[in-house]
């Protein structure tokens, strides 16, 4: 009878002692795994909604693996140039779906105006679709400056056929979407035609200040390039390994 007992005892022991065994295995894989980490993509600061990344306004957060989530941005350099759709908290992981790359639609509040002939005094040339601009207000009766503290965005350059202003067989779309600042900067250069037409996205309020201002004749619009913090980058990026090889 005691050996029974005894053989009992050893067996539940022993399973005891194997149950026991599983459970810290499987306590030091979670532990493994929590330990491990990765790098997600995460903004450097607080980003409006409607701004375009830049790459100053990006950088690294580490977070757990197993905390990553579907969606989470793990190539930081393709969603620069990228236009964010809600606004984006510092040091929260970049989630794709708060990303659009279709920055010639009109923002929320925005609309897309296309700017009467007689209200422009004068657009650059180099002037296409996606590009920020600046607009200046000239004429007798009023002072001289920018109109709005911030850039606009350009929805299209027509010709007087109604054709957008580009370079047909490269065009500036496909080159700032592909990263390829030299091909944009060449493109324009070799454009298909004379500015006729420029389509800008505003809001009402800032429509409403255009119209209000050249419908008299009073005044007349100047619509300067801007270069973006993308082009500039590259060209400093240029300068930079000239700088090196020379």
């Amino acid at each position: 009878m005691n050996r029974r007992r005894n053989l009992a005892i050893s067996a539940a022991a022993a399973a005891l002692s194997g149950v026991l065994v599983w459970c810290v295995h499987e306590l030091q894989l979670r532990q493994i795994e929590l330990q491990e980490t990765m790098r997600v993509v995460a903004p450097a600061r607080f980003i409006p909604a409607g701004e375009r990344l830049a790459l100053d306004a990006l950088g690294w957060k580490t977070i757990p693996k197993a905390s990553f989530m579907p969606g989470m941005v793990t190539d930081l350099h393709a969603v620069v140039g990228m236009e964010t759709v809600v606004p984006l908290g510092r040091d929260e992981p970049l989630l794709d779906w708060k990303l659009d790359r279709y920055r010639l639609l009109p923002r929320r509040g925005e609309s897309t105006f296309q700017i009467p002939k007689d209200y422009i005094l004068s657009v650059s040339n180099g002037l296409r679709a996606g590009d920020k601009a600046f607009v200046y207000a000239s004429g007798e009766g009023v002072v001289s400056g920018r109109l709005f503290p911030e850039p606009v965005t350009v929805a299209a350059v027509k010709t007087s056929a109604n054709l957008e202003i580009d370079d047909p067989q490269h065009t500036g779309l496909v080159s700032r979407a592909s990263g390829d600042w030299e091909q944009l900067y060449l493109s324009r250069r070799d454009a298909n035609g004379a500015i006729d037409a420029v389509n800008l996205n505003l809001t009402e309020e800032q429509w409403l200040r255009i119209d209000n201002l050249c419908r008299n004749g009073r005044a007349k619009l100047v619509i300067a390039y801007v270069p973006d913090a993308h082009e500039s980058a590259a060209r400093a990026a240029g300068g930079t390994e000239e700088a090196r090889t020379s």
